[in-house]
């Protein structure tokens, strides 16, 4: 019998000859180390459903091939197979072949905070938006990418297992910094590494479908169904009674938004409000 990863890839081939898009290109914290940078606390305001499209549509075609029972469209699938179908769609799309990896987080509701940063291959980094840089002036950050707190390269990233459990062996033996890490990493759980390898890493295809197949094997992890920007999902929180939230597309492996991102100083934003965050490569130069 097929396994419910191959139902999905033959899901997810079936949706893209539905829509006609196969070919389009795709673009808790210890209490005294908390950095809520982006001051995420406030209340949190209802999102929008998408409407009804034929890609809507689609979707639900997938979850009747994956589960073999009639789901309405626009009903919640399970987080698990949110989760393994965003591990297909990420193992599909090209990796890019942009000049700079960048990274652009917001608050919208509100404070309407705006951060980017762009990073060489070469590991060079510019960034606009931080606190204690000129606003409005894009400068030069020496800030590296960040994973458990220490820097990775590029480099660093290809070469990460692409099988779930390996990976997620690796990350749990990956040397960290005790000061931008969880108590829960220092554990070894890999639940953070993994939201920040599909989040805001430029992670190749392989290693994010990977994370993703890894996120789907996490206890506990639920869909709250459609919402603006894709489904949420909620793990959770290793250490805490809070949750940590994720909006996922699906279709594109792309997180959206989420209450828990990593810092590039290798601070933590968590709270309850959403960070919408887009993140690709480019050949657009920090502007």
């Amino acid at each position: 019998m097929n396994s419910i990863e191959d139902r999905l890839r033959d899901a997810m081939a079936a949706r893209a000859e539905i829509v006609g898009d196969d070919d389009r290109p795709l673009p808790a914290p210890r209490p005294q180390r908390l950095q809520d940078r982006m001051r995420g606390r406030g209340r949190r305001t209802g999102w929008l459903v998408p409407a009804l499209t034929l890609a809507t549509a689609a979707a639900a075609v997938v979850a009747v091939l994956v589960t073999g029972v009639i789901t309405p469209v626009g009903a919640p699938t399970s987080g698990r197979e949110v989760l393994l179908m965003a591990a297909v769609s990420a193992e599909r799309t090209p990796q890019g072949s942009g000049t700079y990896w960048h990274v652009t987080r917001e608050m919208r509701d509100g404070d309407n905070l705006r951060r980017e940063s762009w990073t060489a291959r070469d590991g060079r980094r510019w960034s606009i938006g931080e606190p204690e840089e000129p606003p409005g002036v894009v400068v030069a950050d020496p800030a590296p990418l960040r994973l458990k707190g220490a820097e990775v390269s590029i480099e660093d990233l290809e070469r990460l297992p692409t099988d779930p459990e390996a990976l997620k062996a690796r990350l749990a033996g990956l040397q960290g910094r005790d000061g931008a890490m969880t108590a829960s990493e220092q554990r070894g759980d890999p639940l953070f590494s993994l939201v920040t390898l599909i989040s805001e890493l430029p992670t190749p295809p392989e290693v994010r479908s990977a994370a993703f197949r890894a996120l789907a094997t996490i206890p506990g992890v639920e869909s709250m169904g459609a919402v603006e920007g894709g489904q949420e999902l909620r793990f959770p929180h290793p250490d805490f009674e809070w949750e940590v939230k994720l909006v996922v597309d699906p279709e594109t492996a792309q997180v959206t938004r989420a209450n828990y991102l990593t810092g590039n100083d290798g601070s933590v934003s968590f709270g309850n409000r959403f960070i919408w965050v887009t993140a690709g490569w480019t050949d657009q130069p920090p502007r």
